[in-house]
Order: C-alpha cells, then structure tokens, then sequence
C-alpha cells in the first residue's frame, strides 16, 4: 500500500512551486508514494495536474489578503478555503502533511494548526523564509531587525509583503508562537535549506523543535556546459559577459549594483546582461545593459548561461538562491554578496563572497577575474554536483520513510 502525502503551497510556480512538483516527480518514481499537491488559482500556476487539489480561486484568495492587509490578521481569514482543505485531508487520510509557504492569504493558520493538533498530523514543514518565525515579514535582513528573536512590534517593514494597513504585529508573532508550538515535537520535522536559515531557527520561538537542512537542488541532465549561438546572436564574441538573473528584479535583488557597475567598468571590454527585467525596468537601463524579459524554456536559459564568463547575484536578502548552482552546473564562477544561504554554494575554487554594498571590492573582484581566470569550469561543474537535484529529492523521500515507520 502506498503512502499518501499531501503538500500544500501558495502556487505550483516559482522555485518553491518547482521543489514541490519535483518532490511529486521523485517520489512517485519510487512506486511507494502517492502526492497530493495543494495549492491556490493564480494567474503564474503552471498546468493543473490531475492529482492537483486547488484549494480556492484567486479572486477569493485576493479578497483573504485585503482583508489581512486592512486589518493586520494576515492569514488569518480564507476560512471556506480552510474548510475546503480540512475535508481534503479528511477523506485522503494522508500518512504525512509537506507544508511549504503557507503565507499569501488562501489558509488560516489558526483552523488548520488546531486540526493538525487535534488529529496528531505528521508534519514535515520547509522553510523557504523566516515568516514561520516572525510577526509577518518573509525576511528582515535588508533593515537589519531583530525583533523576531524576542517580540515583534511597531514593525518597520508593513508595506512589505505580506503588507498590512494596521501593525498587529505583536498579535501575529504571539499568535504563531502558541499554533506552531502546539504541535508535537515528535510530529513535526522543520526543513532549512540552508544552514544559515537554520541558525535563525535555532535562535527563534521554535527552537525547540527538529529541524534538518535539505538544500535546494537543480536537474544537472538540463544545467550543464554547452555550446552556445548566445555571443553570436548578440554580437558579445570579444567581451566579458557578466550575467545576472532574477525572477523579480528590484532593491533585494541588486538591481541598482548592476546600474551601477555599468558605469564603473570599461565599455570596450565588458556586456552585462540582465534576465528577468521588463519594460519598466528597461527605463532605468544605461547602454552596455542587455535586458532579456525571459527565457522560452529552460534550454534557452542554459544557453545564456553557458555563454557567460561570470555570473553576479548581489542579492541583499536571500535563502539558498538555486541560480548560483545552475550557474556554476553550466561552467560559470559566481559572485555573490555576504547574505543569507547564498555564500554556502560557492568555494574559494569557484567563486567569491562580497560583503554586502561593498560596491569597490566587488569591482575589483571582476576585473581580478577578468584579468586572470582563476576558475576553470571543471571545477564549477564539480562544486555544482553537491546540488545535485535528485540526491536531495532522495534524502525528503528518506524522511519520508522514516516518518511513516514511525507511525
């Protein structure tokens, strides 16, 4: 008999959205799981699949958030939606609940911990942010706060997602403390997939429980080194392709840097390119700026990265960003700022680790790397191995088991 798992995610898109379906992918391979994945309607959910649970649609996940955001109770309304799921859960009678992002407005936590208390639920629950663990914000390292180690208040970040017009913060870190706390020990397991995350963890209001890192993974059969018409097609053949990539490009993310390395690094010898942007972003880009709006499809993707010569992610918040792995899988050396999980995935054979804003050093890095190739592709193709996808999709399912044994 197999066993059944049932995850639930605020979409099916996103990096997020990807772990889960591949999670669905492997384990189903194995002939001993059947995965239930739930999820809102919205309008970046990729296709259905016939085993798909869609928890709510988007108009009414959208009324759940205005209603937190007029009131400060964020997740704390969707109660149909809640419903909704609880009989899902009921009748599927699933040996183990996978939560991943539970934020976003289409739970409420209060209905759904209270069921996981009363029924003993099997919980394995990855953390993709710190939003478990705080008043509401996902992450709070850009504003250096430290609220969340002791009680958030008076909270500097609400017109961050997930935006509130009142601060109730106090009421909400309180609130997560007592649900999340409520749960057994023993019957839930927190996942950090980094060991940064992890560190919070363990100095946050749910130290007390188990938590393992499971790091994020890419498909090595699609990122790896290939012969690339990228250079060509761009007329790039004699430069110094510095690439940047991001699915929403903004401050966190180190649009400005790249603006700003534009203008300090010689015109003649090297391009940035940029993936990820739109028209509005665009406005604000200087010439020697090539701007890519997206991909067609992961093949095209490699392509880009296999044709660059560095790959630069200053990003000023993160958890284990996978573009530095699908990087270095394709035979490119990364920079990347001192934040969160993002310096674990590179080595001193592979890369460098800036600190955060330092604008000078950075510069010097590139044009170090520029002048004298220190990092060969073999061993950037080798460092991403540690990532690799299916061995991290083996240790959930061995988690799984063990879970199950367990019970």
């Amino acid at each position: 008999m197999k066993h059944k798992i049932l995850a639930i995610n605020l979409g099916n898109f996103g990096s997020t959205g990807a772990i889960m379906r591949e999670i669905r992918n492997f384990a189903t391979k194995t002939g001993e799981f059947q995965i239930y994945n739930c999820y809102p309607l919205s309008k970046y959910n990729l296709k259905i699949e016939s085993d798909d649970i869609v928890i709510c649609g988007d108009i009414y996940r959208r009324i759940s958030q205005r209603l937190g955001w007029l009131t400060g109770f964020n997740s704390c309304f969707a109660f149909f939606s809640t419903i909704k799921l609880i009989k899902k859960i009921k009748k599927i009678k699933p040996d183990i609940i996978h939560l991943h992002n539970i934020h976003g407005g289409y739970v409420n936590i209060k209905m759904l911990f209270n069921f996981f208390k009363k029924n003993q639920t099997k919980i394995v629950w990855t953390l993709h942010d710190c939003w478990s663990f705080t008043g509401g914000c996902p992450s709070f390292s850009m504003i250096k706060c430290e609220k969340w180690k002791t009680q958030c208040n008076n909270c500097p970040q609400l017109n961050i997602y997930p935006a509130s017009l009142i601060d109730n913060t106090r009421y909400m870190y309180s609130l997560k403390k007592k649900l999340f706390n409520s749960i057994s020990n023993s019957n839930i397991v927190y996942i950090a997939p980094s060991v940064w995350l992890s560190k919070l963890f363990k100095r946050s209001f749910l130290k007390k429980n188990t938590i393992q890192i499971i790091n994020n993974g890419i498909n090595l059969n699609i990122f790896r080194p290939k012969e690339s018409s990228f250079r060509k097609m761009y007329n790039l053949e004699n430069k110094f392709i510095i690439l940047g990539i991001a699915f929403d490009w903004g401050s966190r993310k180190g649009f400005d840097v790249f603006i700003e390395l534009r203008k300090q690094l010689e015109f003649d010898n090297f391009a940035i390119v940029l993936v990820g942007t739109n028209d509005d972003l665009d406005k604000n880009l200087p010439k020697g700026i090539i701007s890519i709006h997206r991909t067609k499809n992961q093949n095209e993707l490699v392509d880009v990265y296999s044709a660059c010569d560095l790959f630069l992610n200053p990003t000023r918040e993160d958890n284990f960003p996978t573009v530095n792995i699908e990087a270095l899988a394709c035979g490119a050396p990364v920079i990347t700022f001192r934040t969160g999980g993002s310096p674990e995935i590179v080595d001193e054979k592979t890369g460098v680790v800036v600190d955060c804003d330092d604008i000078e050093t950075l510069r010097k890095e590139i044009i170090y790397i520029y002048n004298n190739r220190p990092y060969s592709k073999k061993a950037c193709v080798d460092r991403a191995k540690k990532f690799d996808m299916n061995d991290k999709m083996q240790e959930y399912i061995d988690l799984y088991k063990k879970i199950c044994l367990q019970k």
